[in-house]
């Protein structure tokens, strides 16, 4: 059967798959449990054929996800017992992240040997990150307004769990604090801040996947290096383009495992949160996404068209990575796709291995989003009205303190802790909340990703070096990398 066949087939039986479901869900027509599942695997049988006619890497992906969806469903346990193949495919990513972002940036600078362009990236690449997150800040708090997810909740019956017991402060800072006076609390936590970018120990850097210690001693090393004369320069340039070219083939390799990894990340995410918790918490997750959709809609996509970026094509660059991202919560499970692709889409690598990885530390347009829009919901669950000033000094605080959050696991929930605390609001609702976080991290790393993304292609075109013709090839995300 061809593959034009099998995609009609396809989009007919996934069509029937979600009627029935919403009758199902709906109790418009009384359906069996047996019966839905019966749908679900024929469905999966299905999906599955057409991944094995097309042959492609994010058919694949795409298809595993919906395939975990269902495990998760129909086989909880099994799903839950699937979380260790998820957590390989990430160990895996992470191996790739240390040398991929060293060898790219510091080809990028020293082979070039243009540092004046290194500090006009930096400085356009800051403005463009403060304005995107200030924007995705206050479309957060535009939308829990307007939807009052929070009000009238019932928090006290829903399901909490435990907050995590790290502190987005070291121990030793916190020490500290206790001898210094509250006004400047806020001075000292920010040059800490300016601190832990530095790396102390490079390996140790790369060990922890520090991504922002790598970037600045990249850029440092790249920089040097760049200053070294001709002939002992490069030796070390040849090494790192080497090790680039080498990674960016490990990568290929490493992602044929991804359909796996991502298969069994949804798999234990529908599995263990099951699909009560939805209905306790439905608003606030609606709420989320559509925040996120204005997000996309309102601002990328209009800052796509004024830059005149090939939308489809830029999509399709995307569709791996995001996926990867979205079933995954991990932005450092997509970097290395992500990288790849937007080099293939026409951005030059030096402007890629800057952008995106200082991205992931100033450019977390979903976790920004996210946490102006949870900080609003604590509060209508708790009952307290906060005012126009008070909800902007929010926001202000939060342009500030998101900065950076990738560097803490489960950053965003730490950042969400300390706002609440710092604006008297109570914690409890965090807990209540924490049984989606995982359906919430989901959509905000995407967004991470793509933000993080179109980031370098509007830094490249503000430079004046995108290749206006890579994308328009119909293969350029497989042809081989020059």
């Amino acid at each position: 059967m061809s593959k034009k066949n099998v995609g009609y087939v396809m989009l007919f039986t996934v069509t029937i798959a979600i009627i029935i479901t919403l009758l199902y869900e709906f109790n418009i027509v009384a359906v069996s449990a047996s019966f839905m599942m019966a749908v679900r695997w024929i469905t999966a049988v299905v999906l599955v054929a057409n991944a094995v006619v097309r042959k492609n890497l994010t058919t694949w992906i795409l298809t595993c996800l919906v395939l975990g969806v269902f495990v998760g469903l129909d086989f909880p346990d099994l799903a839950i017992s699937m979380r260790p193949l998820s957590q390989a495919f990430i160990k895996l990513v992470k191996t790739i992240v240390g040398p991929i972002l060293f060898a790219t940036l510091v080809f990028g600078i020293a082979g070039h040997s243009d540092l004046k362009s290194v500090g006009r990236m930096a400085w356009k690449s800051m403005l463009y990150f403060f304005c995107a997150t200030s924007c995705a800040i206050f479309i957060g708090l535009a939308v829990i307004n307007i939807t009052k997810a929070g009000v009238g909740v019932d928090v006290a019956h829903m399901p909490h769990e435990e907050l995590p017991q790290t502190s987005a402060v070291a121990e030793s800072d916190l020490k500290a604090l206790e001898h210094i006076d509250p006004s400047v609390h806020g001075v000292y936590k920010f040059n800490a801040f300016i601190r832990d970018t530095f790396p102390e120990n490079i390996v140790k850097s790369v060990y922890e996947n520090k991504v922002l210690q790598i970037v600045i001693f990249g850029v440092i090393f790249g920089i040097g290096l760049a200053m070294v004369d001709e002939k002992k320069r490069k030796p070390l340039i040849d090494f790192t383009e080497s090790l680039s070219e080498a990674m960016f083939k490990f990568t290929n390799l490493v992602m044929l495992f991804a359909p796996i990894g991502v298969g069994a990340a949804m798999a234990y995410t529908v599995g263990h949160l099951g699909v009560d918790i939805l209905k306790n918490l439905f608003m606030l997750l609606m709420s989320l996404y559509i925040a996120l959709l204005v997000f996309l809609f309102v601002v990328l996509l209009p800052i796509a068209l004024y830059l005149k970026v090939p939308i489809k094509k830029f999509i399709a660059a995307l569709k791996e990575p995001v996926s990867i991202a979205f079933a995954t919560t991990s932005s450092d499970a997509a970097l290395p796709k992500a990288m790849e692709n937007m080099e293939r889409f026409g951005v030059p690598r030096k402007i890629v291995s800057f952008v995106i990885p200082t991205g992931y530390s100033f450019n977390l347009d979903g976790t920004s989003l996210y946490l102006s829009l949870a900080s609003i919901f604590v509060a209508q669950a708790a009952g307290i009205e906060l005012t126009i000033g008070q909800q902007l000094l929010i926001a202000f605080t939060l342009m500030i303190t998101s900065k950076g959050v990738a560097a803490v696991p489960r950053a965003s929930l730490i950042v969400l802790i300390a706002t609440a605390d710092q604006f008297g609001l109570p914690t409890f609702v965090i807990a209540a909340i924490l049984g989606i976080d995982e359906l919430m991290d989901m959509a905000r790393t995407s967004v991470n990703v793509i933000g993080n993304c179109l980031a370098t292609v509007v830094i490249s075109k503000w430079e004046g070096e995108f290749d206006e013709t890579a994308a328009q090839d119909p293969d350029f995300l497989t042809k081989s990398m020059s």
